[in-house]
């Protein structure tokens, strides 16, 4: 998170989520044998599982490690018997902010849908965007 402050530049809130990813299932994607990327999956039973964080390193990007990182997530949740892949991110506001802007573009390009904006989930600067992935049957 350090490594991408263009996302990550709230250090409170940066320390709360290492200390929730703890005990959270995470699944990394290796590349010339250092970690490209990660992500942190929470469950939400019985039907949801949520990419609580999801980060790849910057000299990874638009390298295919995102896709393969919600992927793997789909399928580790289609095996816990879920059946929806959640995630949420910074919903559009009066900023130019061009990486949120890629972030929500990658994640529909990825199969999410919008479901819902939470003006005040966070706080009430930072309003929330709640996306949805249905799954359909896997093999994983």
């Amino acid at each position: 998170m350090n490594e991408l402050p263009e996302w990550f530049d709230q250090p409170e809130a940066n320390a709360a989520c290492a200390y929730i990813v703890e005990e959270l299932p995470l699944l990394v994607c290796q590349r010339d044998g250092r970690v490209a990327g990660l992500v942190a999956l929470k469950q939400h039973p019985p039907s949801a599982t949520e990419i609580f964080l999801i980060a790849v390193r910057r000299q990874f990007h638009r390298r295919g490690v995102g896709q393969r990182l919600v992927e793997a997530a789909a399928d580790w949740a289609w095996v816990a018997g879920c059946r929806l892949l959640t995630v949420k991110t910074l919903a559009p506001r009066d900023q130019h902010e061009p990486q949120y802007a890629a972030t929500r573009a990658f994640y529909e390009g990825s199969g999410f849908i919008a479901a819902e904006i939470f003006p005040k989930l966070w706080h009430e600067d930072f309003p929330c965007l709640f996306l949805v992935k249905p799954l359909d049957r896997r093999i994983p």
